[in-house]
């Protein structure tokens, strides 16, 4: 998995003063005709949201606009291995080995393995023409798997045939996994953008990041990450951004997989993986998802970088994660804990992130006052 998005390397420090929460619909977005997409001002998307019950698309922006697909090719990548064992449906554990972690965590080292082993870009061809897609096509340097250009469109089809025609072995091998993403993908970026964000539960995911710049990650122990040689920069296909650093949510979402959810995004240079990450997570809770179910809790901007967030209302060796440098968070609600001072601010309250399943201080969210006024408190045993 590959991220153009800039991260500052300073464990909470703060470096910019508590303001006014965002809106869920900001002023620097813009609706677009014929989708009830709010796209914000400087992202480019190609959209597609396919209702499965009543058999037609509810969105659609550019779905046939081809972007770099990171690593959603590795959909392609899990269809061509299940193509090429013809009738054999059992994955043995040394192949689960490197599948598993490929789809639930994005591993480039697995992707990269599959990839050179089977015939580079001879996968892309080969599941072109098997699924007959329109857009995708191989990257210019076969070595460059995540430039690969495909489209939302396509992506639906993608999803359609796992779904309604693979057998029934290798459609629940792969959207078991999708239904198990990991918040820290292998490279120890946050993931959980997009769909993940924006919709409860059941939701299946396959996402996606690109750039050409390698900053710590935002989960875990954020510890360095290193190139991946197939993944890094390289040519792809003439009519793909390869400058613009890409943030994609793919998957399904609702009871039975009702919806299908393709979001491509690109950014303006420079732009911050937080920054971006809210705005994908903005653009998705603004679409017509049939089945989809948003959650409870107020959506609020956060400051500082690298901010902690424990597994109780205190400082101490409860770290769970940490959070995209900006990024909005979901507070679900809040309770006093432990005094946190960046000066000149200090502050008891904390706030309770339902999607990440801990808190953090108050002082790091984007609102003047100390306790949010429209959150609830928080009851036990949270």
């Amino acid at each position: 998995m590959v991220t153009a998005f800039l991260s500052v390397a300073f464990i909470g420090i703060a470096f910019s003063p508590p303001a006014a929460a965002a809106p869920s619909r900001p002023d620097n977005t813009s609706a677009v005709g014929g989708t009830s997409a709010v796209v914000p001002v400087g992202v480019t998307a190609g959209i597609a949201v396919f209702d499965r019950q009543t058999d037609g698309f509810t969105e659609q922006l550019n779905p046939s606009m081809q972007f770099r697909s990171a690593s959603i090719v590795k959909l392609l990548m899990a269809l061509d291995y299940f193509w090429n064992r013809g009738s054999d449906y059992v994955v043995p554990a040394a192949d689960r080995a490197w599948l598993d972690p490929m789809l639930r965590s994005s591993d480039d080292d697995a992707a990269s393995q599959y990839w050179s082993s089977h015939g580079y870009s001879s996968i892309v061809t080969r599941m072109r023409g098997n699924l007959g897609l329109s857009d995708t096509e191989p990257p210019g340097d076969p070595n460059f798997w995540g430039y690969t250009a495909i489209s939302a469109r396509d992506t639906v089809t993608i999803y359609r045939y796992i779904l309604e025609k693979a057998h029934a072995p290798v459609r629940n091998f792969i959207m078991d996994n999708l239904r198990q993403s990991t918040r820290c993908a292998s490279d120890k970026f946050d993931q959980h953008f997009g769909i993940v964000g924006a919709f409860n539960r059941p939701w299946a995911v396959k996402q996606g990041w690109s750039g050409d710049s390698y900053p710590k990650g935002t989960c875990g122990h954020t510890s360095p990450v290193s190139p991946r040689a197939a993944a890094g920069v390289g040519p792809a296909a003439a009519a793909v951004d390869l400058t613009r650093p890409a943030l994609h949510s793919t998957g399904t979402v609702g009871a039975g997989d009702r919806s299908i959810v393709a979001v491509y995004t690109l950014h303006q240079p420079g732009t911050s993986y937080g920054k971006a990450f809210t705005d994908i997570g903005r653009l998705t809770r603004s679409l017509s998802v049939p089945g989809g179910v948003a959650p409870s809790g107020k959506w609020y901007g956060t400051w500082s970088s690298e901010v902690v967030v424990r597994s109780e209302p205190r400082i101490g060796d409860n770290a769970l994660t940490r959070l995209p440098a900006g990024v909005e968070v979901l507070v679900g609600c809040q309770k006093k804990g432990q005094s946190v001072s960046v000066p000149p601010y200090t502050n008891d309250w904390w706030a309770y992130l339902p999607q990440y399943g801990g808190y953090i201080s108050n002082i790091y969210i984007s609102h003047p006052d100390n306790r949010l006024p429209d959150v609830p408190l928080c009851s036990s045993p949270k």
